[in-house]
């Protein structure tokens, strides 16, 4: 639930507003605005105020899913970053704390992870408090200012508090740059079959392994990526874990990394490898990578460690480097994806991470009745609906050529296409609102190829929020994040058949999704 502003937050609501004072007035007086700004969302998570990018320090323990996040307090555009921190028993509401870990001596701290220290390797822990470790990157502004490129080092802090309270280690940093400019955001994960820590960050071009029994000694074991998957940017955020392949049951490794620009629709974008891991070196089972989301918000993501269910949940960050210092908001700028579930398929001999949000998302769901209709070739039906978005849309589709506009009184419009022949999804934001803060945001068409090429019919899910839209197709084996910024919500839904054939539109259902700060 959202707490009562505080002195704190009203100086920041005072900086993010400097250019509207009597605006960040109102705000700072006001704590019942915070979460009714315009644009904001109101299921997904965003700060109260401030920049905000990357997930960072993804962890359960003790009952509490933490959300660390790279954290700029003093404006809605990157700075110097901290860790900021939120806290959830389900995902889906949170709790904001105190940022968690500030810039120092040695620099601002960059993303990273975290993880419950259980046979307390590390020795942080103290009269049988287990320790959460983070492991994070550090930057230093003043080495990049003189044109330096090891300003990037590798820290760790400890908590025996479950992350109220953080203490530094005194001999930071634990992994000195070995002269590469790009040299950041360790994932760690405990390693059983080795009964060691293993981490894996990225350096430049590629990823690097290393091993430790401690937390603080590491060696580094093997590298993967130079001549493996997408390079139209640096690669970040890596992240890599087990699934059990669904069909077969076999166990398949699935690394994650993210890359600056370079994606399928431009920008930032995730892909994704599957393959083997012995402990020492990842071996890719394919030669071409894939994309975990098609559409161009969804960066940065990574999953959490010990979770309670032993499933694999992820959350990334809804924006693109394309824009995202763009973006109009006021007193914040950006929010994190829907927390997602992975699983790994196999369809048409291809491994495919699929990802559909957590369970518990369903608690926010108002129920409402499904329905049936059909569409003659060149047919339209309009659904009107007060308030789109703050919704969840939920259809099944026949694989013909068809589309589906939302759209509000002032003629702004969203509009997911179908190609069957291609098997093609599309996603047309052009018209969807503000989109002249950025060339790259709504200059065209996005596009997303379904890895089932069956005949077999189609289940869409659309989850639109104040400004953002998620499509899953078959519960995720296909899915496009988007912003969006209308100046109203939409309130029309037009269906159109495109094919030359009759086509069944079933399980026709619009249902309200409650906020999550009220």
């Amino acid at each position: 639930m959202l707490k009562k502003v505080t002195s704190i937050t009203a100086i920041l609501l005072l900086v993010c507003c400097k250019n509207n004072p009597k605006e960040a007035e109102q705000l700072a007086s006001d704590d019942s605005v915070l979460y009714q700004e315009k644009h904001r969302p109101q299921y997904h998570f965003s700060p109260p105020t401030s920049w905000m990018n990357d997930p960072n320090g993804l962890v359960f323990n003790e009952g509490v899913y933490h959300l660390f996040y790279q954290y700029y307090p003093n404006a809605t555009v990157w700075g110097p970053m901290h860790w900021g921190h939120a806290t959830s028993t389900d995902l889906v509401k949170w709790e904001h704390k105190p940022i968690a870990l500030y810039p120092d001596e040695i620099g601002a701290i960059f993303s990273g992870s975290a993880v419950v220290d259980k046979n307390n390797t590390s020795g942080f822990g103290s009269n049988g408090k287990v320790p959460l470790v983070a492991i994070y990157t550090y930057f230093s502004m003043d080495k990049e200012k003189r044109g330096e490129i090891d300003g990037q080092s590798q820290g760790i802090a400890y908590s025996l508090d479950n992350g109220e309270t953080w203490t530094k280690f005194a001999d930071n940093p634990i992994i000195k740059n070995p002269g590469i400019k790009d040299f950041r955001d360790p994932k760690v994960f405990w390693h059983q079959a080795s009964e060691s820590w293993i981490m894996i960050l990225v350096a430049g071009d590629h990823a690097k392994f290393y091993r430790s029994k401690n937390l603080k000694e590491w060696d580094n074991i093997s590298d993967f990526g130079e001549d493996n998957g997408a390079h139209g940017g640096v690669w970040e955020c890596p992240d890599l874990f087990p699934l059990v392949v669904e069909e077969t049951g076999e166990k398949k490794w699935v690394m994650i990394i993210s890359i600056g620009s370079g994606a399928p629709n431009g920008g930032s974008g995730t892909q994704y490898f599957v393959g083997d891991f012995d402990g020492t070196t990842f071996t890719a089972a394919h030669e071409n990578f894939k994309w975990l989301d098609w559409g161009t918000d969804n960066y940065a993501g990574v999953t959490y460690n010990n979770t309670p269910d032993g499933k694999r949940k992820f959350i990334g960050w809804m924006s693109n480097w394309q824009y995202a210092l763009k973006t109009p908001t006021t007193t914040w700028r950006s929010a994190m994806t829907l927390p997602r579930d992975l699983k790994l398929k196999k369809i048409e001999d291809e491994y495919v991470l699929v990802n559909y949000p957590v369970e518990s998302l369903q608690s926010l769901l108002k129920n409402d009745a499904t329905t049936e209709f059909s569409l003659a070739p060149g047919e339209s039906k309009v659904v009107e609906v007060a308030n789109l978005n703050q919704s969840k849309i939920s259809l099944q589709l026949p694989r013909k050529d068809l589309s589906l506009t939302l759209s509000n009184g002032k003629k702004e419009s969203l509009s997911f296409i179908y190609e069957a022949v291609e098997h093609m999804v599309m996603v047309d934001r052009t018209n969807s609102g503000d989109t002249g803060f950025n060339y790259d945001f709504g200059n065209k068409l996005h596009y997303m190829i379904l890895e089932d090429k069956s005949a077999n019919p189609m289940a869409w899910e659309v989850f639109v929020d104040a400004s953002s839209s998620e499509l899953f197709v078959n519960k995720g084996e296909g899915v496009m994040t988007e912003q969006i910024f209308p100046s109203e919500p939409y309130n029309q839904i037009e269906f159109k058949n495109l094919s030359n054939t009759k086509m069944v539109i079933k399980d026709f259902t619009v249902q309200e999704v409650y906020s999550i700060w009220e």
